[in-house]
């Protein structure tokens, strides 16, 4: 239903307001499996989730000013051509919090899904409206994606935040894209947590 609702929106916002109820319901996947691996599954998730969506709230946050909530989708129309190295900070982002690999965010659907997977036949129809869901939700990341690189700029405005705030968001989506590569001492890590319990 998050992602349906998702779909509807021209508020960047609350897109991803309503897309946060599809990455619960993926939480909630890997809470079903009610073993080690659907919790180590599920921490990872929180974890990886919490990165991006971070990084994409602070690229928004970036360009918003008194008077400007730089909120809309259409805000981000031509973003490319305006401010190339945050359009591709939010490129990253969007295609992580899409599933996209080999960024993050598609390991991260990939542990939920297959403890999901591990519950056996009886749940394999959960599975499959989990992997619809993951696609209606790419669609609406990669909008973004296609409104900042293909679409002409509707206004001119640029990111005002200094070069510390800058270095920051740099950092947030280094982390998701080295983590994309990485993901295995993450996974192992929040598998430890809950292996000996």
């Amino acid at each position: 239903m998050g992602n349906l609702a998702a779909l509807a929106q021209y508020n960047l916002k609350r897109l991803m307001a309503y897309s946060t109820i599809s990455h619960v319901g993926f939480i909630f996947l890997g809470l079903l499996n009610g073993g080690a691996q659907g919790y180590s599954a599920v921490l990872f998730y929180t974890i990886v989730y919490a990165l991006t969506t971070a990084a994409a709230f602070g690229v928004i946050m970036n360009f918003s000013r008194e008077g400007l909530e730089f909120d809309k989708i259409d805000d981000f129309k031509g973003l490319n051509q305006r401010s190339p190295w945050m359009a591709f900070l939010m490129l990253l982002v969007m295609a992580s919090l899409a599933g996209i690999p080999p960024l993050v965010g598609f390991w991260a659907k990939m542990q939920v899904i297959m403890a999901a997977v591990a519950l056996g036949e009886t749940f394999a129809w959960v599975v499959l409206i989990a992997a619809i869901c993951a696609v209606i939700g790419a669609f609406c990341y990669l909008k973004i994606i296609q409104v900042m690189y293909f679409d002409a700029p509707e206004n001119d405005v640029l990111p005002i935040a200094g070069l510390d705030v800058r270095w920051v968001l740099a950092c947030n989506t280094l982390i998701v894209v080295v983590l994309g590569v990485y993901w295995a001492p993450l996974a192992a890590v929040c598998n430890a947590v809950f292996m000996h319990r």
